[in-house]
């Protein structure tokens, strides 16, 4: 039985995590849960799967928990706080599995610990891997880690790779990628109209439940800017070898083209326990929860070139991994300050690609060899935004 560390649980890829691993209480023991803020969800999770430790990154919520989990009986779960405790569960030697799914540069440090720790690390939060990069990518090698990806793009790109591929590795058989997108919510929408697009249009995605701040990375397509860096790192490409592709239908989830003229083609509902469960029972399968896909209801799968013109945000991802070294993460930093201020109602929906061209401009590049560079590199990067945005507000 491995035991399951799940960093971020109260979120939407963290609740799924959980619920795969109630189907398979056999394979997987739950020895500790995460989160920001939202306790009541924390609090639950704990009566359910009464895990070793709890983790709430607010001092006083975590009083909180603690005392209503002894209230309620439970005195089996030690509750930490703070980024420490993270990076303490993320390393413990009862876990042998991390899902890091926190959300943002957040889940840098606990990830990069379970990496260094050796543990086998389910990828979700992408923003760790495209701050830190070769930093991150050099820390699973020298650990021994396996790193599975559960983004469902680059799962489904994974599981089209070569037999017994390992995360990291250049696969010379491989011709492209081709990593698909929905398009979001204003695929559609007229140029002239996005200036006024609201937050919580901007949230309603039409084929997936996510969270607020990637439904609106979703919507300007840096979602998909942050996943190509992503791609390029965790299957070892060249940016021109990654070719996004829109496909509205969200059904094939990514494709690997070889270089017989082979393209193979993961497909399956728009359900995050698909990809979840593949990388918890890899190299096996087991059952997801998740509905099996009927062909006849989806009738069609269309697919287009992105419009950089209406997506600016994917065409700075592309500049970001060519330029290298700390861009990545200014990249990453100034789209977070960006859309924060957006769904704060600070700026409007189009500025979110001006404030992000702004801290690459204004910032220098600098190597991304240690960990201090790549927090430097944050930290200056969100003060040129929120200074940026002032101006704009």
């Amino acid at each position: 039985m491995k035991g399951l560390c799940v960093l971020g649980s109260t979120g939407s890829i963290g609740v799924s995590t959980l619920d795969v691993a109630g189907l398979h209480p056999d394979r997987y023991r739950v020895v500790a849960l995460t989160a920001n803020n939202n306790i009541d969800l924390l609090f639950e999770q704990c009566l359910r799967f009464k895990p070793a430790y709890a983790v709430v990154i607010d001092v006083r919520l975590a009083t909180d928990l603690r005392s209503r989990l002894l209230t309620s009986g439970n005195d089996e779960t030690e509750v930490l706080s703070g980024i420490k405790g993270l990076e303490e569960v993320s390393v413990l030697p009862d876990v042998d599995s991390v899902m890091a799914a926190i959300v943002g540069a957040a889940g840098l440090l606990p990830t990069l610990a379970a990496a260094r720790a050796g543990k086998t690390v389910l990828l979700a939060n992408k923003e760790a891997l495209v701050m830190s990069g070769p930093l991150f990518m050099s820390a699973v090698t020298e650990s021994g880690a396996d790193l599975l990806p559960i983004d469902s793009e680059h799962n489904a790109i994974f599981q089209c790779m070569p037999v017994n591929y390992h995360a990291g590795r250049r696969a010379p058989e491989v011709r492209r990628i081709m990593l698909t997108a929905s398009g979001g919510p204003f695929l559609r929408k007229g140029l002239n109209e996005l200036h006024n697009v609201t937050p919580d249009e901007a949230v309603a995605h039409p084929n997936w439940v996510m969270g607020r701040k990637i439904s609106v990375d979703s919507a300007t397509m840096m979602n998909k800017g942050l996943e190509l860096i992503e791609a390029c790192l965790l299957f070892n490409m060249p940016p021109e070898k990654v070719e996004v592709v829109i496909h509205p239908q969200s059904v094939i989830h990514s494709m690997v083209d070889y270089v017989d003229g082979t393209v193979l083609a993961q497909m399956g509902n728009p359900d995050m326990r698909i990809p979840i469960a593949h990388a918890m029972a890899w190299p096996g399968r087991f059952d997801s929860g998740a509905e099996p896909l009927d062909l006849f209801s989806v009738k069609r799968l269309d697919f287009e070139a992105p419009d950089f013109e209406r997506f600016p945000c994917l065409q700075r991802a592309y500049d970001a991994v060519r330029a290298g070294g700390t861009m990545p993460a200014i990249l990453n930093a100034a789209n977070e300050a960006a859309v924060s201020s957006f769904l704060d109602g600070g700026i409007r929906f189009t500025d979110i690609p001006d404030v992000i061209n702004h801290c690459m401009n204004a910032i220098a590049v600098s190597r991304a060899d240690t960990i201090d560079a790549v927090l430097e590199a944050d930290q200056r990067a969100r003060k040129s935004a929120e200074q940026y945005i002032a101006r704009l507000s």
